[in-house]
């Protein structure tokens, strides 16, 4: 996992209804909302996509842990659950479930909440800015 400053960005662009299609890297992810709340439900809703967020980098920090610290990982799963309160979460709760020397387990917990970029975000009084501007319309777009 590297450290230092440096930008990363992702685009998302809309799709129409509420979905939205979002280029990561060399990747198209979907989000969308289900139809109980106007979407189609063709991919998970943004806030689903947060805590994947959150759940694959702290599985990522535990396997980089693990390897560092010589561990033997016979399998490895990561759970994130959000607890609502009005417009965001109030809380987000990880719970890892892993093969290894339980001898083992709070030195990767402790290494991996250390590590992984997602949640110390989450933790952190990161700053967010938003700059927006108007665009003629592209005939044939939605």
């Amino acid at each position: 996992m590297a450290s230092g400053r440096f930008k990363r960005s992702v685009e998302s662009s809309w799709r129409g209804g509420l979905r939205c299609d979002i280029r990561a890297g060399n990747f198209v992810l979907v989000a969308d909302e289900p139809k109980s709340v106007g979407g189609d439900g063709s991919g998970p809703q943004p806030t689903e996509l947060l805590l994947s967020a959150v759940a694959s980098c702290f599985t990522l920090a535990i396997a980089f842990s693990a390897k560092r610290l010589s561990v033997e990982l016979q399998h490895l799963a990561v759970t994130a659950t959000g607890t609502y309160d009005g417009p965001r979460f109030r809380a987000i709760h990880i719970s890892a479930r892993m093969g290894c020397d339980p001898s083992m387990i709070d030195a990767l917990i402790s290494r991996a909440e250390s590590l992984c970029y997602v949640t110390n975000t989450l933790r952190s009084d990161v700053e967010i800015s938003v700059d927006a501007a108007g665009e003629p319309s592209i005939a044939g777009a939605p």
